[in-house]
């Protein structure tokens, strides 16, 4: 996988009638609410989420139930100087990371538990130090079996 850097891009994944649905929504990634409430406007009886990848630095994905929103972010240390991942810090109701803190994900790792991915494969993915954001999201896809899907829609090499 290859991506361009700096690349920024907020899409819609919803599971209709047994297949995967993908499209991007415009979010100016100022506050998380913008892409929960986008999530939430699909009006999906089945399951949908938010997938978004910040200046390929770092991603986020957010994903409202009946009981709340999980959310998750690959790099809270973002939040030091990044309003985005501060609100998602917020939302969290999580700590600040330190200055000095190396990166690290905090959130709701279990949130695709229903769909197959258990939190340990999505926390490993999220510790890759090595990948950039888009290639973390899309092997996210691809343990979920939409991969091929969000490449050909946001033109990434897969």
């Amino acid at each position: 996988m290859s991506t361009n850097d700096e690349q920024s891009f907020a899409v819609t994944v919803t599971a209709i009638d047994g297949k995967w649905r993908v499209a991007e929504f415009d979010d100016s990634l100022a506050d998380i609410d913008t892409s929960i409430k986008a999530v939430r406007s699909l009006r999906a009886e089945g399951v949908s989420f938010a997938m978004l990848c910040i200046d390929d630095d770092y991603l986020a994905l957010a994903r409202p139930t009946p009981t709340g929103v999980k959310l998750l972010i690959s790099d809270a240390t973002a939040a030091l100087e990044d309003d985005f991942a501060a609100s998602i810090l917020d939302k969290l109701g999580a700590e600040y990371p330190s200055e000095g803190d190396g990166p690290y994900a905090e959130g709701d790792f279990d949130m695709f538990e229903d769909l197959g991915l258990n939190e340990q494969v999505l926390s490993v993915i999220c510790d890759d130090e090595e990948a950039w954001a888009s290639e973390q999201i899309l092997a996210i896809a691809e343990e979920l079996g939409f991969a091929e899907q969000l490449a050909d829609l946001l033109d990434l090499d897969f």
